[in-house]
């Protein structure tokens, strides 16, 4: 009797402890969120006032060197995964000009904080010296991998750019393009000795009016460079001629892989190397090919002998070099073989081709 007493009292108590287990365990996984999220929002604050705080130290360093940077509106945005800058404004004041960009962002993933991309809206306003550049676009994106030794891409592509520069000549420079990419690389080789960066530049569909007189026809140019400059890790966001100046001394150089350049039936290709004489002028030698310049070549003699004349030197220079139009009228003007010329140099601020002077036409010192 007793035996049987205990027993129904004693398993009739267990089932309210395991009720009261189960209920613990429901709330337990909304308990565990809540912790993460609320030491996610402590980490992304954490890391949200350490970028301020970067950003504030780079800009009081650069004013301290006397390059003053000013983001109109700042703000730092983004929770949960990003951190993003905002500029109403983007702005660069120093001794020799000015800069300044329309509205601007920046983004980085909290997991991928070296990743940098960005966007712009322009437009770019930049004076240097006497001259005035300006720039509006149709979109700007970029971005910036950064390393823990510098960087490993960076990037910018640019739909229907324009380009003003006024300041330099009698006329503003106008170029107008549908599509511009700029791609920047450390060389695997060459950096850490040279401190050598790949640069490759595509600008297609380019219209620019001094180019349109000089070469006779206003088809649409085609632009290609792939090129290596050295020394590149000199260079910083000081004055140009400081930056320019320390480049030449330091032996830096501008190794031109290929460069082309098509305009309607005429065709350029390009290699060398290019550096800075002591005159500051742009100094060094070009191993050319071309197809169809022979009115290019009429232009330029014409500017010494007269436009009849110059034409007809034209046609016999480029008869001799084999660079006249001979396709018919239905070829592609990609198919007109190119011819190897003379070289190209650039000495004492002279255009020298195959061993002669270019009449009036003078290479300008950058600084």
């Amino acid at each position: 009797m007793v035996q049987d007493r205990i027993g129904p009292e004693s398993t009739a108590g267990m089932p309210r402890r395991d009720v009261r287990r189960s209920r613990r365990g429901l709330f337990l996984p909304y308990i565990l969120l809540a912790i993460i999220v609320v030491a996610w929002s402590a980490g992304w604050f954490w890391i949200r006032g350490r970028a301020a705080s970067e950003i504030d130290g780079w800009t009081a360093r650069e004013a301290a060197a006397g390059r003053t940077w000013s983001c109109a509106d700042r703000s730092l945005t983004g929770y949960p995964f990003r951190i993003e800058l905002r500029c109403s404004a983007l702005t660069l004041e120093r001794s020799d000009g000015r800069l300044r960009l329309g509205p601007t962002t920046a983004v980085a993933q909290i997991y991928q904080p070296r990743l940098v991309l960005f966007e712009s809206a322009g437009p770019l306003h930049v004076e240097q010296g006497r001259l005035i550049g300006d720039a509006a676009w149709h979109s700007l994106r970029g971005s910036f991998h950064g390393a823990s030794d510098g960087f490993t891409r960076a990037s910018a592509v640019v739909d229907a750019p324009k380009i003003t520069v006024t300041g330099s000549e009698p006329e503003p420079i106008v170029i107008a393009g549908q599509h511009l990419e700029l791609h920047a690389r450390p060389d695997p080789g060459r950096y850490a000795s040279e401190g050598a960066v790949d640069v490759s530049l595509r600008l297609g569909q380019t219209q620019v009016p001094q180019l349109d007189a000089l070469t006779g026809t206003r088809d649409p140019a085609d632009l290609a460079l792939d090129a290596t400059l050295t020394k590149a890790t000199v260079l910083g966001t000081g004055p140009v001629p400081r930056e320019l100046e320390q480049w030449r001394l330091a032996g830096g150089t501008l190794d031109i892989t290929a460069l082309s350049l098509a305009k309607g039936p005429q065709r350029v290709q390009a290699k060398g190397i290019m550096a800075l004489d002591a005159a500051h002028r742009p100094a060094g030698r070009l191993d050319l090919r071309a197809a169809g310049i022979d009115a290019l070549v009429g232009s330029i003699v014409g500017q010494r002998f007269g436009s009849e004349q110059g034409a007809l030197v034209g046609q016999l220079v480029g008869g001799l070099l084999g660079l006249s139009r001979r396709q018919q009228p239905d070829a592609d003007a990609d198919s007109t073989p190119l011819k190897d010329l003379p070289p190209l140099r650039l000495v004492d601020g002279k255009v020298v081709f195959s061993g002669f002077p270019i009449p009036n036409v003078f290479v300008p010192a950058l600084y």
